[in-house]
């Protein structure tokens, strides 16, 4: 076979697995619809988060902005896998309405409370501030606390696909939360029960308040 035939035959071979891989990835990559997501929000989700995710409610969080892949992974966790006796993530209002949704229902779901923009909340205790901003930015040495910035980002807004946003967030949601990982009651991400488990409920309370004044 001559050089430029065996050229061609190699380029009409790679084209043909490059076009095949696109498929597959097409075929993969599920199709979200934001516009099913609002209409899901707006039913179900609106009483306590808002159809908007800007929940007004304090004990409720702010799910506006917040990353698509954190939610559905958070909604996932709500409900009872196969072969499990429980939901990795216990709540008895939340597990009924996650155990509703399907997969897509869920992705959809993400996808609308992502794209809307989050309203932001304001620090509001002036004495335990330089606290929370320490706890934040540096974590704690002599605990052995890392910085909370290092994985949520120094202005709070996470890291897609591994750190969900928490600047603007609810501080009592934050503190709530920060107990629940502390208690075990929350048990779906072990380094958060170890890091809660190390700070006192005035630093929890310090660093939510800071939390909350966080702004991008």
């Amino acid at each position: 076979m001559s050089t430029w035939r065996r050229c061609g035959f190699v380029l009409v071979a790679a084209g043909s697995l490059a076009a095949v891989a696109a498929g597959a990835q097409e075929k993969a990559a599920p199709k979200l619809d934001a516009a099913k997501g609002q209409q899901i929000a707006s039913q179900v989700c609106a009483a306590c988060h808002a159809a908007d995710g800007n929940s007004t409610i304090p004990g409720n969080p702010k799910l506006a902005q917040q990353h698509s892949a954190y939610l559905v992974k958070q909604l996932t966790d709500y409900t009872v896998r196969s072969g499990e006796q429980k939901p990795a993530r216990e709540n008895p209002i939340m597990n009924g309405i996650a155990g509703s949704l399907s997969e897509q229902d869920r992705r959809d779901l993400a996808a609308w409370f992502s794209r809307q923009t989050q309203k932001p909340g304001t620090a509001r205790n002036q004495d335990t501030l330089e606290l929370g901003q320490r706890i934040w930015r540096a974590g704690i040495p002599d605990k052995a606390l890392p910085a909370c910035s290092g994985c949520h980002n120094p202005t709070g807004a996470g890291i897609p696909n591994q750190y969900p946003r928490l600047g603007g967030q609810h501080a009592e949601y934050v503190e709530a939360t920060l107990k629940a990982f502390r208690d075990g009651v929350r048990h779906n991400n072990l380094p958060m029960q170890q890091i809660a488990a190390r700070l006192t409920e005035a630093e929890m309370r310090a660093v939510a308040d800071y939390i909350q004044g966080l702004r991008r």
